[in-house]
């Protein structure tokens, strides 16, 4: 079956998944609102509330491999309900961590929640990628991304209006001291949007639970141990390096992301409240969403990795404006590095796969499971206490040279799946 052919009789298909990659999206970027709503609900300082990333990201290190195995079992229309449900039962538990304004309960909470995305993300991002051409993979799985982005976009319009804009730690100006029975009335702003996300996630899980999803066929079937024998996937030099690609490029995403509002509402920045800054959160996600369009038009023309080379200096740049510039200058490259971020994960993630054949469901739980390099955005909140919230940006800033590295070299196909893995659906 030709690419044309796949992408004419899929379209509805994948019209579908680009729905849990806007789910996923908007979950996950609410982690942006919560680290500094729960700071200021708990008393946090900033390695404390970055705890909100660390658990989150760890939970991809955790639960990917095992993500890959369910996989191998079930199949992947299983998997997709599987973790809405598991989802949205992590939504339901923030109600009862809201209630008693208990921090670790929290944190479990969003271990659930990112459990069930890591199984959507292990089985959603190989079946975008392989359901088509091979030589589009990159432009299509940027396309359906670009929908997780448009989730990443709304998300601080919906947390800074429902959640922020609702608590009183959210409207406050910097300093407010809050009083233990507001600490707990805010805690409990985000049972509401919650049980509304909750209610969504069931939803789209009993409508895929009657979708018929196509069958891929050979592309990724798992081979019989004698010949699995045969084939390794540390001898793919496009995965090896495209794993810490995931993970330096997850520090810098969320480094990014969950600093945002703490960094541009200071007075030498911003100069703004909680909920202001969380308006301009809605600018670096919008960035992201733009760019995974026009990435995935001007992939079909120019090849992946020229336009990941040139995303990670223009990265890289703007990073280095942050740490050095001031005011609106250092508010605004911030926002605009959302726009060299847009193309990263999806074309790591496809030229990390390229070639793999029969080994490409575990090879996408290694590169999910690299996902957990997000948790190590607290490294970066423990060098904004120690040194200054602007300088912690170096961090994020060095990382994205190895994106220019994986881009020039490590991309490169060592190790191709031979001639009969390659058939198509």
């Amino acid at each position: 079956m030709t690419g044309s052919t796949v992408k004419k009789g899929h379209t509805f298909i994948l019209s579908m998944l680009a729905s849990l990659f806007f789910m996923w999206g908007f979950i996950s970027v609410l982690q942006d609102i919560l680290v500094p709503h729960l700071k200021s609900v708990f008393d946090l300082n900033y390695a404390q509330s970055l705890l909100v990333s660390c658990t989150w990201f760890v939970t991809y290190f955790v639960m990917s491999l095992p993500s890959a195995f369910l996989l191998q079992r079930i199949g992947y229309k299983k998997c997709l309900v599987t973790g809405l449900v598991v989802m949205a039962a992590g939504c339901l538990l923030l109600l009862p961590a809201a209630e008693i304004a208990f921090y670790p309960l929290f944190l479990f909470a969003l271990f659930v929640i990112a459990s069930g995305i890591t199984l959507l993300q292990v089985a959603a991002n190989p079946y975008v990628a392989v359901i088509g051409s091979p030589q589009t993979a990159s432009s299509r799985l940027n396309l359906v991304q670009a929908m997780n982005t448009v989730g990443d976009t709304v998300a601080p319009m919906f947390g800074s209006l429902l959640i922020l804009g609702r608590s009183i730690g959210g409207t406050a100006v910097a300093g407010t001291v809050l009083t233990p029975a507001q600490k707990l009335a805010d805690a409990r702003s985000v049972e509401l949007p919650y049980i509304g996300i909750a209610a969504v996630l069931l939803l789209l899980a009993v409508l895929f639970a009657f979708l018929r999803l196509p069958d891929l066929g050979n592309a990724t079937k798992r081979l019989a141990p004698e010949a699995r024998k045969k084939l390794s996937l540390w001898k793919h030099r496009n995965l090896v390096f495209g794993v810490p690609a995931i993970f330096m490029y997850l520090i810098c995403e969320i480094g990014v992301g969950s600093l945002f509002i703490n960094f541009v509402k200071q007075p030498e920045i911003g100069n703004m409240t909680a909920t202001d800054a969380g308006h301009y959160l809605t600018y670096l996600w919008g960035g992201m969403a733009v760019g995974r369009f026009v990435g995935a038009w001007a992939m079909t023309f120019i090849e992946a990795e020229t336009v990941l080379a040139g995303a990670s200096v223009g990265a890289f740049a703007l990073l280095m404006t942050v740490v050095f510039g001031t005011g609106h200058v250092a508010m605004w490259a911030l926002i605009l590095v959302g726009l060299c971020h847009s193309i990263m994960f999806p074309t790591i993630f496809t030229l990390g796969i390229k070639g793999l054949g029969a080994l490409t469901e575990e090879g996408s739980g290694l590169l999910i499971m690299a996902i957990a390099g997000g948790a190590l955005a607290d490294a970066q909140g423990w060098i904004a206490d120690h040194h200054g919230l602007q300088i912690s940006f170096l961090l994020p800033a060095f990382c994205e040279l190895y994106a220019l590295f994986y881009a020039l070299w490590g991309c490169k196909i060592t190790n191709p799946k031979p001639p009969e893995i390659l058939r198509e659906t």
